[in-house]
């Protein structure tokens, strides 16, 4: 039996169609004119997203005619309820979100328009140095994971299920602590491993409360991890900023790809007020290590349809239910993005 997908029925049933500024479009406009604003979530503060920050710090969107205004979800189902009830204009968030909505009865749809992640960036992490690390020691232990039928959650599992490990017989799960409290539950003593994303884990690592041993991105490989995404209705009525978006990305991820990560550490600086400059390098490097950011906007294929093997070998989504890439991925935008 599945576990229950990523939004209840009801919250869907919930969810309203309708959007601000749904109207918009902007075909060449002139760069004196006022910038056209779009409300954007991501899902959480993390140097995971260094391409979105860049182009909100450096200014991009702004050249480009767009006034983005940020909040932070704190949690993919909270930035796709965003979404569906009208309150974001665009989201990122984890491509499972779509598979889900669009399997519900929900009347609006959600499209993925644009990636920015090319795998995950959560880092497994121990109570104690292991200058060895073996994933056989994670049997028998607890590991804090995230919400079932998240991507963090089914990316874990792939990774265990990679090594050997029976996700549901070996080891425990811990997927109950929401996103914000899970430095404090890690500290307060609960479970022998974590995963963690920047900047949480080289703060742990700093205070020497934490130690990572592996990257779950490393282990599972190139799968879309974190997509830029809005409803259908929305990119319908708005190309132009959809096609604007892609544009700002694409540039993003060129300078991230070539500038020094000392350079990017002080342009993401604003975003990180708890970090320092040599601990944003630290993050940044190690995060470029494991080939975390798309160089490319374009969400392909396969793999989406990597991720739905991942999604059904986690119980999260019926082989049956399989979502066609066509009905939940938009490839227009990022295809044509320059």
């Amino acid at each position: 039996m599945p576990r229950p997908p990523l939004l209840s029925r009801r919250r869907v049933l919930q969810a309203v169609p309708a959007l601000a500024g749904g109207g918009l479009a902007l075909p060449g406009w002139a760069q004196t004119a006022a910038p056209v604003k779009v409300r954007y979530e991501e899902v959480v503060r993390s140097v995971l997203y260094v391409p979105m920050y860049v182009a909100l710090g450096q200014g991009f969107f702004k050249e480009a005619g767009l006034d983005v205004g940020m909040k932070t979800s704190q949690g993919t189902d909270k930035g796709m309820a965003a979404l569906l009830t009208g309150s974001a204009d665009v989201v990122l968030i984890g491509p499972e979100a779509s598979v889900y909505v669009a399997n519900s009865e929900s009347p609006v749809k959600p499209r993925i328009f644009a990636g920015l992640t090319a795998t995950d960036g959560f880092l497994l992490m121990s109570r104690s140095k292991i200058e060895k690390f073996d994933w056989s020691l994670l049997k028998g232990k607890t590991v804090m994971a995230f919400r079932p039928g998240s991507n963090p959650d089914v990316f874990l599992e792939a990774a265990l299920r990679k090594k050997g490990l029976d996700p549901k017989k070996d080891l425990k799960l811990v997927n109950n602590i929401g996103p914000a409290a899970r430095a404090g539950a890690w500290t307060a003593g609960q479970a022998d491993f974590a995963i963690f994303l920047e900047p949480e884990a080289t703060a742990l690592e700093k205070a020497g409360q934490a130690f990572a041993v592996a990257s779950i991105g490393r282990e599972v490989g190139p799968v879309d991890y974190t997509v830029f995404t809005a409803t259908d209705a929305f990119l319908k009525k708005n190309p132009a900023i959809a096609q604007t978006w892609a544009n700002v990305i694409v540039r993003a991820q060129k300078h991230v790809a070539s500038a020094p990560a000392a350079d990017l550490a002080r342009q993401i600086a604003e975003f990180f007020p708890g970090m320092g400059q040599a601990e944003l390098v630290a993050a940044i490097e190690r995060y470029r290590g494991i080939g975390l950011w798309k160089t490319s906007p374009v969400v392909e294929k396969a793999a989406m349809e990597s991720l739905q093997d991942m999604l059904v070998a986690s119980g999260v989504l019926e082989s049956a239910k399989r979502v066609p890439y066509e009905q939940f991925v938009v490839t227009e935008f990022a295809a044509k993005a320059k």
